[in-house]
Parts: structure tokens; C-alpha cells; sequence
């Protein structure tokens, strides 16, 4: 089946199987690998993604869902190779990775959690990026990372 999906700006054309994932599509058909493999059951948030805005889990949506339809990853969350996003630089700056498996998801749903919640309190940072695990840092630098992202948006 033949999908067309604007992914990070750009037009891609692909045939797929019905049943191919968006993250496989992702990763395999577009080569962007930015968008992490976890656990193909929802559970760790490592493939979110943005979907026509809104962040999803892209091991819950097939390809085919999202044909028509705009898809950013991490790589294109950036305005320019030379300049990150806010919340990537917060995360840079706040040390709010060991590992960096689950950054990328990780960021993606702290993005759209700020568009929702602009300027939100520690438990709403907490609750909002409760379907995103870490395994190694303990959240307490990715929460300080969101609260520096939103306190640079003011």
C-alpha cells in the first residue's frame, strides 16, 4: 500500500505492508533512527513522536493511519542543524539524560505538554510525562529541563 507522509517538512512516498508501524516506517523506510524502539507495547514512551501536532506513541499507529498526515521527529524538532530546540537545549543544559534512550521520546512529549500546559507547575511536569520512562536518571533533571524550557518561553 502506498503512503505519503510529510515527515519533519518533507514529502515521503513509500509502499508499506498494512501492518507496518509508524516508528518501522520511520526508521526503515525514512531513516530517521532518531525515534527510539523500546518496548512495542506502549509502555515506555521512546517512540513518541508528533503527529499532526499532538505527541503520540509511534508504536500504536500504523503507517497507513498516518497517510496525509504531518509527522515530526526529533530530527526535525530543531530550526537549524546549528541551533536545537528550546527543550533540547534545557535537557542539554540541565543534564537530563544518562543513557539518551529515551531523551528523544522523551522530548517530543515535553513539547507537547508545553504547547498544552505553557507554564506548568513540578506535578503537572510529572503527570504529563508519566507514559515516558527512564530508566537511569530518576526524572528529577528532565523535570528541572521542562520547568528551564517553559520559564524561557516566557
Amino acid at each position: 500500500m502506498q503512503v505519503n507522509i510529510e515527515v519533519n517538512g518533507t514529502s515521503q512516498s513509500h509502499d508499506v505492508e498494512p501492518r507496518t508501524l509508524l516508528v518501522h516506517y520511520l526508521r526503515e523506510e525514512c531513516d530517521l533512527t532518531g525515534t527510539n524502539i523500546g518496548c512495542d507495547s506502549s509502555s515506555c514512551g521512546a517512540c513518541t513522536v508528533h503527529l499532526n501536532g499532538e505527541a503520540v506513541k509511534s508504536c500504536t499507529v500504523f503507517a497507513v493511519q498516518a497517510d496525509g498526515q504531518q509527522v515530526t521527529t526529533i530530527e526535525g524538532l530543531a530550526p537549524s542543524d546549528e541551533q536545537l530546540h528550546p527543550m533540547q537545549q534545557a535537557f542539554h543544559e540541565c543534564h537530563a539524560l544518562q543513557c539518551g534512550y529515551c531523551t528523544p521520546g522523551m522530548v517530543m512529549a515535553a513539547v507537547s505538554l508545553l504547547d498544552e500546559v505553557p507554564d506548568p507547575t513540578e506535578r503537572e511536569v510529572r503527570v504529563g510525562l508519566e507514559g515516558n520512562l527512564c530508566r537511569c536518571t530518576g526524572y528529577h533533571n528532565i523535570v528541572k529541563a521542562v520547568l528551564e524550557a517553559a520559564g524561557g518561553a516566557r
